[in-house]
C-alpha cells in the first residue's frame, strides 16, 4: 500500500472514531439524564408548583417562564438578525466597515455567557431601570442569540445563486423586491437553521438570566414583562447548589435537566419540520 493511501486510510479512520467517541458521549449523555429524572416525571410535576422548600411539588412556574423568555428572545433576535445579515451581505459598504462589523460579530460569538449576563445587569436591569423582569432577560438573551442568527443568515443568503437576484432584477423588479420576494424566502430553510441553534442555546442558558431575569422561587406565574419569572436552567442550578435536602432535590433536578432537554428537541423539531415542509415548497 502506497504511502498516500495509507495516509487516506488513517485520516478517515480517525474521523470514524472521532465519530463514534461523539455519538457514544451523547448517548451516554442522554440515557443518564433520562435514568436520573424519569422518575420524577408526572402530570403534577409538569402542573404544579414547587412545595416544601423545593424538595416536592413541581416545575410549572420554572417550565413557564423558559418558554416565554425563548420565545421573547427569539421574536427580537430574529428580525434584527436577518435585517443585520441582509444589510451584509446586500448594502455592506465600505468593505472595511462591513469586514469591521463581521469580526465583532464572530467576536461576540465567542464571549462567555456570563459576559451577557453583567451586561444585562448594567445596562437593562440597572442602566434602564427594566429592575430584574422577564424583559431585562429577554433582551440580554436576544443579544446572546444576535451572532447566531446574524451568520447563520448571511450564510443562507450567500449560498441563494446570484443568477435568481440577477433574473429578478431584469425583469423590472426593485432592489427590495427582490430581496423580500426572492432571497429571502429561497434562503429561509437555511436561516431557520441558525434560528434552531439560537433556540437550543437561548433555552439552555444559566448565566446570562442569574442577573436579570431569573428568581429563585415563585409560585406566581409571570403576567407582565416587568416580573421576575422562574426558569429550568436557574431552577436546576439552584437545585444542584443552594438546596438543604440533596436527597430529594438531586432527583427533581435530573426530572428538571430532562424536561428541558425534552423541549429543547421538541421545539427544534417543529422548526425542522416548517424548514422541510419549506424546501418541498421551493426546491432549486
Amino acid at each position: 500500500m502506497s504511502k498516500r493511501k495509507l495516509t487516506n486510510h488513517l485520516g478517515i479512520g480517525i474521523i470514524i472514531l472521532t465519530f463514534l467517541i461523539t455519538v457514544v458521549f451523547l448517548i451516554v449523555f442522554i440515557l443518564r439524564i433520562f435514568y436520573k429524572g424519569y422518575s420524577v416525571l408526572s402530570w403534577e410535576f409538569l402542573f404544579s408548583s414547587p412545595k416544601e422548600a423545593m424538595t416536592a411539588g413541581g416545575i410549572y412556574p420554572a417550565i413557564v417562564g423558559t418558554f416565554w423568555l425563548t420565545a421573547l428572545s427569539i421574536a427580537l433576535a430574529l428580525p434584527m438578525g436577518i435585517m443585520t445579515a441582509i444589510y451584509l451581505k446586500c448594502f455592506g459598504r465600505p468593505w472595511w466597515f462591513v469586514k469591521t462589523v463581521r469580526i465583532a460579530i464572530n467576536t461576540l460569538a465567542g464571549i462567555p455567557s456570563i459576559i451577557y449576563g453583567l451586561f444585562g445587569m448594567a445596562v437593562f436591569v440597572n442602566l434602564l431601570k427594566l429592575d430584574v423582569s422577564l424583559i431585562s432577560g429577554a433582551l440580554t438573551l436576544a443579544i446572546l442569540a444576535l451572532p447566531v442568527i446574524i451568520n447563520a443568515s448571511e450564510e443562507a443568503l450567500r449560498q441563494v445563486p446570484n443568477e435568481f437576484r440577477e433574473a429578478s432584477l431584469a425583469l423590472g423588479a426593485t432592489e427590495r423586491q427582490t430581496i423580500l420576494k426572492v432571497l429571502v424566502p429561497t434562503a429561509l430553510p437555511n436561516i431557520l437553521t441558525g434560528a434552531i441553534l439560537a433556540i437550543g442555546r437561548v433555552a439552555g442558558e444559566t448565566a446570562p438570566i442569574m442577573f436579570t431575569a431569573a428568581t429563585f422561587y415563585t409560585r406566581i406565574l409571570p403576567k407582565s414583562l416587568s416580573d421576575e419569572v422562574m426558569a429550568l436552567p436557574y431552577h436546576i442550578y439552584a437545585l444542584m447548589t443552594e438546596g438543604t435536602n440533596s436527597a430529594k432535590q438531586v432527583p427533581i433536578a435530573y426530572g428538571s435537566a430532562l424536561v428541558l432537554m425534552i423541549l429543547a428537541l421538541a421545539i427544534s423539531a417543529i422548526a425542522i419540520y416548517i424548514r422541510f415542509q419549506i424546501r418541498k415548497k421551493r426546491k432549486w
